[in-house]
């Protein structure tokens, strides 16, 4: 009995690979009587090390946070500057995916090969939105070394051709570093109706009719760092959170809008002078800092009419509403480390935006920016007036004018995209850390940069960057940490070289001197492209140390230094695969799409969270749509098919009575709605819909019909279609709508009888 015993001993021990884990053996390969096998060994940080908690939000500009002199108040920013430190000279990279790249990794965006936004890359290896496995990210980093890791809200770090349930999944969060994931995976989405995702699986919002996202990811937030502290409580822990908030569409509860009502009423030139006065008198800015022009491409405020001043100014009281919202979130995390004891040592970075305020909306704004992109004409403001009590709620899709943007990055000059000015790359930063930052309320001055967080918090951990992770030898981080700075407001700045780049939009940071040229091809918020050279761009020069704002070009009068600077980002791009130079926003080249030139597909249930962009190509041509369905007796109702959400897309459904809808919405443009006279009779259907485009070329209208069983049951007419896509976020899916609902329906809506299949025809 006692050598059966050791024998299912033996081989239990093989079975779990004992021998890998360490525990020895004795000569004879069998445990001798007495023998005490060690325990596995748990991965610990070291003694001492900090939580760390990151905070991302996403197109605020430099002078919109109370914290640095703006008109929205943001208490918990207020309240971690009073007790740790402000940075006034903090940047980022101009826009979002490269942001978001630099800051996880350390190093500067093109070189971790995403140095453009994800919405616009290229095949060039800096360009191409492909975070590389040479440039791993501090949450693998630390998760190595003993942290539990965990991000929630916005990712936009995974390309659209990687994003399907067929993955691959090696670089969604969980597969760089992150244990825990919730949030979404795109540039943006709905705050009432989000697209969610649960590691790598679409999950439905929780129904409540109180919801916002802002909400659910703050609460799901705490509650994980509650576990962590709960299960494991000398383990730290890292939490990455990074809101929608302010990012197109802007969406607030009311109450948090109407806080603002009327505080915007004087307009953007009005508003710049206000932020600078406050600014100036918090000490955020120098004393002698110049507010710098309004660009000739920007309307000044009185040149609007009424209604149209109306609509800005509801507009921007929408943002301001949606930023203190975002703030209020980011107070309940600070609130539940104090009460678990866990806020004095826990390093806590708060980066308000990931690039200036967004000038996407235009010079007008409107309640469909989505469309504007695309070129399809503005909700005239006379109609705007009509319903803005709407704006900001669940069925708007609002961005806020370019003015706004402009205005909201006081006292620099531009805003978001705009890689060569300040208003574009300067956002503030505050920082707490009670265990180890004395100067409470402090102000740091230093040069800094995004990519410095990462180094920040490894030698806050007391770690190191390793030499290689996962059998990949690692490029060297590009940040510099900033605890050197903690100590010390006088200290000497360590990061004195960085260069920007987006959409051919430059400039070089040296030593105090910035050089830029804004390449000139089209405006922010333009859909189309003049043309224009990288190579006839004009450039500037600015001596930072003397002109905080980028007031005054000193190019004219110091020639040679212009050229030095000109030869050290041209040496920069060099080194960080920015060449060869390109306007990506201009000149795409074809990139990887699960669709291929194919034009029939076939889909089944559960086919869900399939990116509008790896989907079947709808616009701009003919095609039909064919479900085979099941219905039980007693009738069924619930989404069949659907692509987009509630700014636009189209829905293939059962409504309550089980008669068949198509819905097609066009932006604020155009709505084409068909419901079919009966509900389905139990047993097996076919319901079918056939759209004949209108002519060739891009967004043309045409004819609908919808048929049961092969007869037509009705017929409506689109007199424009979307020419590009629906939403930057919602996805395609079958037997449910996942994200904002396309039709008439509540929240998911799922389909109660059975789909055999759904296939969908290209003509």
């Amino acid at each position: 009995m006692n050598r059966l015993r050791k024998r299912l001993a033996t081989a239990l021990c093989l079975a779990l690979s004992c021998a890998a884990t360490g525990i020895g053996w004795a000569a004879s390969n069998e445990v001798q009587a007495g023998d005490t096998p060690p325990v596995v060994p748990l991965l610990h940080a070291p003694a001492g090390a900090p939580n760390v908690v990151v905070v991302l939000l996403d197109d605020v500009g430099f002078g919109a946070a109370s914290t640095f002199g703006g008109p929205v108040k943001t208490p918990a920013m207020d309240g971690l500057a009073r007790e740790g430190l402000s940075y006034n000279r903090f940047h980022t990279t101009a826009v979002c995916s490269p942001t978001r790249a630099s800051l996880l990794t350390g190093r500067n965006p093109h070189a971790a090969g995403v140095g453009a936004v994800l919405n616009s890359p290229s095949s060039y290896p800096g360009y191409r939105g492909v975070l590389q496995k040479d440039s791993a990210t501090i949450a693998e980093l630390l998760r190595q070394q003993g942290y539990s890791t965990a991000a929630f809200g916005k990712w936009h770090l995974t390309p659209d051709w990687e994003a399907s349930p067929v993955g691959p999944f090696d670089r969604w969060p969980t597969g760089q570093g992150f244990e825990k994931f919730y949030g979404f995976i795109g540039a943006e989405t709905d705050q009432f109706n989000p697209s969610l995702y649960d590691g790598t699986t679409p999950v439905l919002r929780t129904a409540s009719k109180d919801y916002t996202l802002n909400e659910d990811l703050s609460t799901r937030a705490v509650n994980w760092m509650h576990a962590q502290h709960s299960i494991a409580p000398d383990k730290p822990f890292f939490v990455y959170f990074a809101p929608g908030g302010t990012h197109a569409p802007l969406q607030a509860p009311r109450a948090w809008i109407e806080t603002y009502r009327g505080k915007f009423d004087k307009g953007w030139d009005d508003m710049r002078l206000e932020i600078l006065a406050r600014q100036k008198s918090l000490g955020v800015v120098p004393q002698d800092t110049k507010l710098t022009p309004r660009p000739d491409e920007l309307p000044a405020w009185e040149s609007l009419s009424t209604d149209q001043k109306r609509v800005a100014a509801r507009l921007m009281e929408v943002y301001a509403g949606y930023l203190a919202h975002t703030d209020a979130q980011i107070g309940r995390l600070v609130q539940s480390l104090k009460e678990g004891g866990q806020f004095d040592n826990t390093l806590f970075i708060y980066v308000m935006g990931d690039n200036g305020g967004s000038l996407e909306g235009g010079i007008h704004g409107g309640d469909s920016y989505m469309g504007r992109l695309q070129g399809m004409p503005e909700t005239p403001a006379a109609d705007l007036v009509k319903r803005l009590d709407s704006l900001g709620g669940p069925d708007s899709y609002v961005q806020y004018p370019a003015g706004w943007a402009w205005a909201m990055s006081s006292p620099l000059p531009w805003a978001k995209t705009v890689a060569s000015h300040l208003g574009g790359i300067r956002n503030g930063m505050v920082v707490s850390w009670p265990a180890r930052i004395r100067d409470h309320g402090g102000l740091r001055s230093q040069f800094s940069h995004v990519n410095d967080l990462a180094p920040t918090i490894l030698e806050a951990a007391g770690l190191k960057a390793p030499a290689d992770v996962n059998g990949v030898k690692q490029r060297p981080m590009d940040g510099t940490s900033l605890l050197y700075s903690f100590a010390d407001k006088n200290a000497p700045e360590k990061h004195t070289t960085q260069y920007f780049e987006v959409f051919g939009n430059r400039s070089i940071y040296h030593d105090g001197w910035l050089a830029s040229a804004r390449h000139k091809d089209r405006d922010p918020w333009a859909s189309t492209c003049q043309g224009k050279r990288l190579a006839d761009d004009t450039w500037s020069l600015f001596n930072l140390n003397e002109d905080f704002s980028q007031s005054t070009d000193l190019a004219a009068r110091l020639p040679e230094k212009l050229k030095q600077m000109q030869a050290l980002f041209l040496a920069e791009a060099a080194k960080n695969q920015v060449l060869p130079l390109q306007d990506t926003a201009c000149s795409r080249t074809p990139l990887p799409n699960l669709t291929g030139k194919r034009t029939e597909f076939s889909y089944f249930a559960g086919a869900v969270g399939i990116p509008e962009a790896e989907a079947p190509a709808i616009k701009n041509r003919s095609y039909s749509i064919v479900a085979t369905v099941d219905i039980p007796t007693g009738g069924a109702h619930g989404v069949i098919a659907t692509m987009g959400g509630t700014t636009a897309g189209w829905s293939l459904y059962l409504d309550d009575e089980g008669k068949p809808v198509y819905v097609q919405k066009v932006f604020d443009v155009a709505r084409m709605e068909i419901t079919g006279s009966k509900p389905l009779q139990p047993g097996r259907n076919v319901v079918q819909f056939d759209f004949a485009y209108e002519g060739t070329g891009y967004a043309k209208g045409g004819t609908g019909t919808l048929q049961v069983n092969g007869t037509a049951v009705g017929s409506g007419h689109l007199p424009v279609t979307t020419p590009g896509f629906f939403s930057a976020d919602e996805t395609f899916d079958v037997g449910m709508d996942t994200g904002s609902p396309a039709g008439r329906y509540t929240v998911g809506y799922p389909f109660n009888g059975a789909i055999e299949r759904v296939d969908i025809l290209l003509r």
